[in-house]
């Protein structure tokens, strides 16, 4: 009986884990002229969508930040292109990720330390370098009854993803190496 409950595992389309979201970020630390050219390069990277300003959120004079001041930008990708941005983004890395780029929930995090490293980006020297950070959040089908507003419920154990899961799923689906 063992044998046909695992098959039906395999077989269970709700276990099915993709990619909900990429998030791309850029983080600056001061608004001006390079807030601008990050917005224009994380376009650039993401195939031409708008980025969003990201804002300071407490005052810290040793900085020069007060709250409300825009430091970085970001862009989130949702869809088909999600595979081929993080196959771009790990080849861009050149390094495994760790198992400390995994979160409890399987989702992954990783820094690409210079943009020209990114499979179709070249130097713009107006620009000059940046680096950015790719978050990926990792879900199977039924994440939305937790997120609903109406009737929502909570996702069973055996349904959240693990971080092993997450390690599982880049490996299968990237050929990411793991540390």
């Amino acid at each position: 009986m063992d044998n046909s409950n695992s098959a039906n595992t395999k077989e269970n389309s709700m276990k099915e884990i993709f990619i909900e979201k990429i998030t791309v970020n850029i983080g600056v630390g001061s608004p001006g002229e390079r807030l601008e050219h990050a917005k224009n390069l994380i376009s650039k990277l993401t195939g031409n969508r708008k980025p969003l300003e990201t804002l300071a959120r407490k005052r810290d004079p040793v900085f020069k930040l007060r709250k409300g001041l825009p430091i970085g930008v970001k862009v989130t990708i949702r869809g088909k292109d999600t595979k081929g941005f993080v196959e771009k983004a790990l080849t861009a890395r050149r390094r495994p990720l760790g198992q400390s780029n995994f979160d409890k929930e399987g989702n992954i995090s990783f820094g690409v330390p210079e943009y020209i490293d990114f499979p179709g980006a070249k130097y713009d020297p107006t620009i000059g370098m940046f680096g950015f950070d790719v978050c990926v959040t990792l879900a199977r089908s039924g994440k939305r009854v937790a997120l609903r507003r109406f009737k929502n419920s909570k996702i069973g154990k055996s349904h959240k993803i693990t971080k092993e899961e997450g390690m599982d799923f880049m490996v299968k689906n990237f050929n990411a190496k793991i540390e």
